[in-house]
């Protein structure tokens, strides 16, 4: 488990924001015992270009979507348990961990979440 830090500029240079996010370790997660399914959103060119031609074929309009992975909101089907983040770690408690009810960045099934 790890902090990602991140700061946003704004086009003239000045700093709009500040980012933190924690990011979960799930290359040590293992298929079957952490998780059963994984998931990721992916179009397909030749779908994308059957549903452009069929659209101008029948003169629809097109719009733009983008579907970005809400990781942060997704619950778990899974009991998932890490370790007490860098920095936040209880002290006379480091041997507790911490149960996820929303899924985090880094596990395999966050996507799927």
């Amino acid at each position: 488990m790890k902090w990602v830090y991140k700061t946003k500029v704004k086009p003239n240079g000045d700093v709009s924001k500040y980012k933190a996010r924690l990011v979960a370790r799930g290359f040590l997660q293992k298929h079957g015992l952490d998780y059963n399914e994984v998931f990721t959103p992916v179009a397909r060119l030749k779908t994308v270009r059957l549903i452009v031609a069929v659209a101008s074929n029948r003169n629809w309009s097109l719009y733009q979507l983008d579907v970005k992975p809400t990781f942060l909101n997704g619950s778990l089907e899974e009991e998932v348990y890490i370790t007490q983040p860098p920095g936040y770690a209880v002290a006379g408690q480091d041997d507790k961990v911490y149960k996820l009810n929303k899924a985090l960045y880094g596990l395999k099934q966050a996507p799927r979440a």
